[in-house]
Parts: structure tokens; sequence; C-alpha cells
């Protein structure tokens, strides 16, 4: 949500996106390490086939078991701290991955390859941060017609609304947010790694946005923590201006359900 206030969220993604791999002493703990440099190590460790599960930059205990199965295959002290030692491993055998899918990738794919292509018993998870409860409800409203289990949330606390999603296990997350500029729908992506049903998806949702929106809303890459945090395809729709969105918010409504229905019919990732 754009307010012009650093709060408690923006703080803590400014934090994170600050660190580079080798810049600290990486290990579990509680609360948990997070960052661009813990995403990065999970990206590394995935190339070689040691699976972190997701790569959403939270060093918890699957990503230590992960640096931990890397450490002794390397020959190196299993501790599950990623020091200087630790890194130049990762560097000399990454270093001969490049272009080489993730182990996270390669699940994405093959559950897109297997998913059923219907809508009817697919969880989905319709959020907004609190501006557009009126269309979040509707594309809930519309999903659970044509059979989908929806949960949905009207909050602006970004990480509960991913915590939650995984938690209940969504096959999809869609969310909305109003906008003044820098209109967009965003899928999770970063160098070396990103989610290609997300891709396919946030496609689906700016085409059908098009013919209602003032404002084009582009597909775009970004690392944002609900797109990140997320375990499943994720999408993050910056619609605006509020003029436009607002009188037509029936119209965007159906577009999104619409675009959802298609893309689990046909996920259409290459």
């Amino acid at each position: 949500m754009v307010d012009g206030v650093c709060g408690p969220q923006s703080w803590h993604a400014l934090v994170e996106a600050d660190h580079r791999l080798g810049d600290r002493l990486l290990y579990y703990r509680d609360p948990m390490m997070r960052g661009d440099d813990v995403a990065e190590l999970q990206r590394r460790l995935g190339q070689l086939g040691f699976d972190p599960h997701w790569v959403d930059g939270i060093l918890g205990p699957r990503t230590h078991k992960a640096i931990q199965q890397f450490q002794r295959n390397a020959g190196l002290p299993d501790d599950g701290v990623i020091g200087r030692s630790t890194i130049d491993a990762l560097d000399r055998l990454t270093s001969r991955t490049t272009g080489q899918l993730t182990v996270a990738e390669v699940r994405e794919h093959e559950r897109l390859r297997h998913q059923p292509n219907r809508v009817e018993g697919r969880r989905i998870v319709v959020g907004d941060t609190g501006e557009l409860p009126v269309i979040a409800q509707a594309i809930a409203r519309r999903l659970r017609q044509v059979g989908a289990d929806v949960l949905s949330f009207s909050t602006p606390d970004l990480s509960h609304q991913a915590r939650t999603s995984n938690q209940w296990n969504g096959d999809i997350y869609l969310g909305v947010t109003l906008a003044g500029d820098n209109f967009g729908v965003s899928y999770f992506a970063m160098s070396g790694f990103e989610s290609v049903g997300g891709r396919a998806l946030a496609q689906r949702c700016s085409a059908a946005l098009a013919p209602w929106l003032a404002e084009p809303a582009p597909t775009m890459p970004m690392r944002l923590s609900i797109l990140r945090e997320t375990r499943m395809p994720a999408v993050w729709c910056r619609i605006g201006p509020g003029p436009t969105v607002v009188p037509r918010a029936p119209h965007i409504a159906r577009a999104l359900a619409e675009a959802i229905t298609d893309w689990c019919l046909d996920p259409g990732f290459q």
C-alpha cells in the first residue's frame, strides 16, 4: 500500500533489500532471518539440487536442512551457518549451473502440468489491503459460484496474508490494491528465478483488465514480499486511478474472476 508512511512493513522491506549474500552470517534462529541475501542463498542451493522448498527470503527449518545437506556434500562442517567457507563453496559450484532451474521451479512446473484442469475444488486466495474490498469480495463470490473454495482477506498486513495462505495450502493467490501510479500486475521473479505459474496468471489478469482501466496494467516481475512469501502462483494487481476503478468495480471483479477461471482450465505456461 502506498501511503507515504514508512511503517513496519515498509521498514522491514528496506532492511531485507539491503543485504547481499556474504554481508552477514546467516543461520537458523528465532525470529527467523529474512532478506534478499537469504533468497539468493535459497536460489543457489536449489540450482544445486538442495531443496529449501521455496525462494521466499526466509531462513526457516527447510532452508536450514538444505544448508546442512550442502555443507556435508561439500566436505564442510554441517553447522548450518553460512560464512565465508560455505559461500566460497557455493560460488565454485554454482558457477557451473548458470541457467539451471532450481528445485522449486521444477516442482512448480510439475505441479502445473498435473494440476486438475477445472475450477471446482481449487483453493483460491483473494486479498486486498482494505482499499478495494468490494472488488475482492465480488471476485471471491464469483469464484465460489463456479465451485472454488475461496479464502478472502481485507487487511494491509501482507505478511499475515502470505502466512495464512500458506497454512491454508492455497493453490493460487490474487491480491488487488488501489494505486495512484505505477499500475501493473506483478508476479514473483528475481535474477535466476521466476514463478512460471505466477507469470502466466499475471498475463491473463493484465489482458482481462485492459478494457476496464484508463491506464494499462502491464505484467511486471517483482520481489514483493506478498509474492515471494506465498508458496503458490501469486499475482499482485495495482490498479487505478480511483475515479476509473470505483464505478467499474463490478466489471473489474468479473474480469479478474474470469482470468483466474481461464488459468485454472489451462495455465498456459511455457
